[in-house]
């Protein structure tokens, strides 16, 4: 009799099913309201630009058709978008490993909003964990 000494495949090799390439490292809520943790460069461009620039062009318009002034929607819209907006930026600056107050360079009229986005949009995070979390740059 004759035994195989043929290595076996570990079932500890074996790929996680329950969880799907399309799967977040955070969840939108928790991109849009929670003011922990870090987000990535990616999530900055779709949750911090690109997704407020769409959702305040459509409110703008839906709430013009229903008779709303202009100078009113652009408010309505501004008090609605100014919390996500802000979420995902404090998180961008914890991925740079800055205090989230950083934020409040974006209220220095052109300059900030220069800084803001060069800052946020361009510039890498901190490689690996820093204080507020993991690296989640190869995570979306």
């Amino acid at each position: 009799m004759t035994t195989s000494t043929a290595p076996t495949a570990s079932l500890d090799a074996s790929p996680d099913l329950t969880r799907s390439r399309f799967d977040d490292a955070m969840s939108t809520p928790q991109i849009l309201f929670s003011f922990r943790g870090r987000v990535p460069r990616k999530v900055f461009w779709l949750y911090g630009v690109l997704g407020p620039l769409l959702v305040s062009v459509m409110l703008e318009m839906l709430l013009g058709i229903v008779g709303v002034s202009e100078r009113r929607a652009e408010a309505l819209t501004t008090a609605l978008l100014i919390w996500p907006f802000t979420a995902v930026s404090v998180k961008r600056w914890h991925d740079r490993d800055h205090s989230g107050w950083w934020v409040l360079v974006y209220l220095i009229p052109v300059i900030g909003w220069i800084w803001t986005l060069v800052a946020n949009g361009l510039l890498r995070g901190t490689r690996g964990a820093n204080r507020f979390g993991a690296d989640l740059t190869a995570a979306f």
